[in-house]
């Protein structure tokens, strides 16, 4: 399996307040049933890894594939407010997994 590098993303820590730089990592189109209606739509798997590289190096990646795949994970609970004013409880979230086989593989 394998993601596709689809952005550059720049956050900021919360506690240091130093900014930093995050490569968005995007997996293939998977059909998915809906909760509430049962009927299918088509969605793919998004997650960031941190990225120790220049903005001009790292946006050059953009399309390239890395080995893996990005799989759900528990994580610490947190509340979402969505643009519908509701709010959410989330308790997964969306992980990158490198392929062990090919970890020390050159992006291409």
């Amino acid at each position: 399996m394998s993601v596709t590098i689809i952005g550059l993303e720049k956050k900021k820590n919360l506690k240091s307040q130093e900014i930093y730089s995050v490569l968005v990592l995007q997996g293939n189109a998977e059909v998915l049933k809906s909760k509430v209606t049962s009927r299918p739509y088509v969605s793919a798997r998004k997650t960031t890894i941190p990225c120790a590289l220049d903005d001009v190096l790292a946006k050059s990646l953009i399309g390239q594939t890395l080995p893996g795949s990005i799989e759900k994970v528990a994580c610490t609970p947190f509340e979402v407010k969505l643009p519908t004013g509701k709010k959410v409880k989330i308790s997964e979230k969306f992980q990158y997994f490198p392929d062990p086989e090919k970890a020390e593989t050159v992006i291409g």
